[in-house]
C-alpha cells in the first residue's frame, strides 16, 4: 500500500512531536528570596528601627500640628517618616509602635449573628459598609450590607447573619447645618416592613 520511503517519512513526522513532548522543559533559574522578620512585640527590635530624632512618636502626638512632618533635609530623598501627613502619618507612627489605629482585624466569623446576639461592628462614622461571606466563613459570595446610626441592625439576605453597628464616634455638634432636611428621604427596604416584635 505505502512504499518504504513514505512509511519512514510518516514515522518521522509522527515521532517528532511525541518525542518533543516527552523532553522535560528546562528548569527556570531559581532565585533566593530573603526577608528580615521582626515582630512588633519585640521591643528590642522596635527600639532599633531607624526613626529620625526630629520625628515625634505616636504617643507624643497631641494636636493636628504634631502631624505635620519636618520634611527631608536638602539633598536627601524623603521617606514616609518625614513626608507623610495627617491620618497617613498617624497610621505609620502607630504601626511602628504596634498600634493598629484603624482596627483592621476581620469581623468575628466563628458564629452566625442572630437578632438576640448580633455580630457587633464598631464605627466612628454615621454609616459603615460591611461584607458578609456567610457562616462558616466563605460559604457564599460577599454580600455588602450598610449599617448606619439610624438603622444599626442589618441582616444578610443570603445566610441570615445579623450585624449591629455600635457608634463610637464623637457626639454630634449642632452648628445649624443639620437642623433642617434638604428633601432627602432614605429609601425603604424590606427591614422597614418587619413587625416590631420580630426586630
Amino acid at each position: 500500500m505505502f512504499t518504504r520511503p513514505v512509511v519512514n517519512t510518516l514515522r518521522r513526522t509522527i515521532s517528532l512531536p511525541v518525542s518533543a513532548r516527552l523532553v522535560p522543559a528546562p528548569a527556570a533559574a531559581t532565585r533566593t528570596f530573603a526577608t528580615a522578620g521582626m515582630l512588633r512585640s519585640d521591643k528590642k527590635a522596635v527600639d532599633n528601627w531607624p526613626i529620625p530624632a526630629n520625628v515625634k512618636t505616636f504617643h507624643e502626638i497631641k494636636t493636628e500640628e504634631d502631624l505635620i512632618p519636618p520634611g527631608a533635609a536638602p539633598g536627601e530623598v524623603a521617606t514616609d517618616y518625614n513626608q507623610a501627613t495627617g491620618l497617613e502619618r498617624l497610621e505609620i507612627l502607630g504601626k511602628v509602635e504596634g498600634i493598629d489605629i484603624f482596627d483592621m482585624k476581620p469581623l468575628d466569623a466563628s458564629r452566625r449573628g442572630t437578632l438576640d446576639d448580633p455580630i457587633v461592628v464598631q464605627s466612628f462614622g454615621k454609616e459603615r459598609y460591611l461584607g458578609c461571606t456567610g457562616y462558616p466563613a466563605d460559604s457564599h459570595n460577599v454580600v455588602w450590607l450598610t449599617v448606619s446610626k439610624d438603622r444599626p441592625v442589618e441582616r444578610c439576605p443570603e445566610c441570615g447573619g445579623v450585624y449591629k453597628m455600635e457608634y463610637v464616634g464623637a457626639e454630634e455638634e449642632h452648628h445649624g447645618h443639620d437642623d433642617h432636611h434638604h428633601g432627602y428621604v432614605e429609601a425603604k427596604t424590606m427591614a422597614d416592613f418587619v413587625r416590631p416584635e420580630y426586630r
